[in-house]
């Protein structure tokens, strides 16, 4: 996979992160009254969307899981990781930079669609850290490990999985026909016998007495 294609694959696992720091982010701003606030006004459409986003990096997670462990159940052991990896500390920074950015926009779109006061932007920001920062550390550990191991893991899978080259059928019908082994055995005999001086047919022996 080319890197751009990697980054976007980052992005949106970013992107949904970001669905469940907002989960979290309501929760510890409204406490129990957080799941009617999510599901009223504007924010009406985020409890699906949270719903979707989360079981998505759910569903992403148990099948990065399970190439790496099919991998390690055909390779009789543990997988060598990718040592060229990004640091964590880059993967924290660069998740939590997405996310925040996901959820202030997120927050002030619903502001505008409620026709209400724009929220102050540092107060977004302050709650989007509190909420944003933890789902980014777990998901950037989670992801630097199936990262270092999900490459080799495929290659791995790509490589017990290819079908041997099936030997050409005339080849192999004639070597059966021609055996080196079996011909050699019906030489033998010919071989053994004498040879011997065959003299001039009876006939002509008789005629020439």
């Amino acid at each position: 996979m080319s890197g751009r294609r990697v980054w976007l694959v980052f992005v949106a696992l970013a992107v949904l992160g970001s669905q469940a720091g907002h989960l979290l982010v309501y929760q510890l701003r409204f406490g129990a009254a957080a799941q009617q606030v999510q599901a009223a006004g504007a924010h009406a459409y985020f409890p699906t969307l949270a719903k979707t986003g989360v079981g998505a990096l759910g569903a992403v997670a148990i099948a990065g899981v399970f190439v790496v462990a099919l991998a390690r159940v055909l390779s009789g052991g543990p997988l060598t990781p990718d040592r060229s990896m990004p640091s964590y500390a880059r993967l924290v920074a660069a998740m939590f930079t997405i996310q925040l950015a996901v959820f202030t926009g997120q927050e002030l779109v619903e502001s505008a669609a409620a026709g209400a006061v724009q929220p102050s932007l540092l107060v977004l920001l302050l709650w989007g850290t509190l909420g944003q920062l933890p789902v980014a550390m777990a998901a950037a550990l989670a992801l630097r490990w199936l990262m270092a191991r999900l490459g080799s893991a495929i290659t791995l899978i790509r490589a017990s999985w290819v079908p041997a080259p099936e030997p050409d059928r005339f080849f192999t019908a004639g070597a059966q026909v021609f055996d080196p082994y079996r011909a050699t055995l019906l030489l033998v005999p010919v071989a053994d016998t004498p040879l011997t001086r065959r003299g001039p047919p009876s006939s002509l022996r008789l005629s020439s007495r």
